[in-house]
């Protein structure tokens, strides 16, 4: 079995469709730079409204990485 030993970066992605969608961004970014991603954990989630209603949301994420040998 081997040992490995991870990171923890914290990220904020948006959407103006909902929080998943704005999950889903973050983590895809994310991805394009970062290897051996593993887990994400939601930190917060706010929004912003406008005239009423929800114009976006904002999600802060701890994604969880493997660091490499």
């Amino acid at each position: 079995m081997e040992n490995h030993v991870y990171k923890q970066i914290e990220i904020t992605g948006s959407s103006a469709e909902s929080s998943d969608d704005a999950i889903r961004k973050a983590i895809a970014k994310a991805g394009q730079s970062v290897k051996h991603m593993d887990w994400f954990n939601v930190t917060e989630t706010r929004g912003y409204i406008e005239q009423s209603a929800v114009k976006y949301w904002q999600v802060t994420i701890r994604i969880g990485f493997r660091i490499e040998d």
